[in-house]
């Protein structure tokens, strides 16, 4: 891992962990703003309708997730996890367009873009192959592989079969000469 990625991955993770754990230990500053959302969405989904339960088990998520990201364990799956917290996060927690009050609407506004900084971060992070080959190039070189193998294979089976052949008729030739030479003349 480079020099980068192991000062970056602490920094970027340090926000969602603290505030993984705090949702965990305070959910109830949380609650009320998840309470409308908890309320559309449970019930269609068939799941449980206690927003305090969502707000601390987001926090759980976050705050494991950020810390495997933190320690470079499983980076893209763990920024992925990172990613599916932070957007209800945002949503309930910096609604400015809800706000009446120009500051206060400033405030949740630049908290909102944060977050959006964040979520950005996150997303490059799942992507991020540290220099190595992603699966999809895998994926593609691996069938690359598999079309040449096949390829080759055919072509071998060609010659195989063409030489069996030329043998076959060289075999049958020599044994009508012989044969012919063991009849009488």
């Amino acid at each position: 891992m480079s020099i980068v990625r192991r000062i970056a991955r602490p920094l970027l993770a340090a926000s969602f962990v603290a505030g993984g754990v705090d949702a965990v230990l305070h959910p109830m500053p949380k609650v009320d703003a998840v309470r409308p959302l908890v309320a559309q969405a449970a019930p269609r989904l068939g799941l449980p309708d206690d927003p305090e339960l969502y707000v601390r088990a987001n926090g759980a998520v976050m705050a494991a997730a950020g810390a495997l990201f933190a320690l470079g364990r499983l980076p893209r799956i763990s920024s992925l996890l990172l990613v599916g917290t932070l957007l209800p996060s945002t949503y309930t927690d910096h609604p400015f367009w809800q706000e009446k009050d120009p500051a206060a609407k400033r405030a949740q506004r630049t908290l909102f873009l944060k977050n959006l900084g964040l979520l950005g971060a996150a997303l490059i992070a799942s992507v991020d192959t540290e220099g190595r080959p992603g699966l999809a190039w895998r994926g593609r070189r691996a069938v690359r592989q598999a079309e040449k193998a096949s390829k080759r294979a055919a072509r071998d089976a060609r010659r195989t079969a063409k030489l069996a052949q030329l043998s076959g008729r060289e075999t049958a030739r020599n044994a009508v000469h012989a044969a012919q030479s063991a009849l009488p003349h």
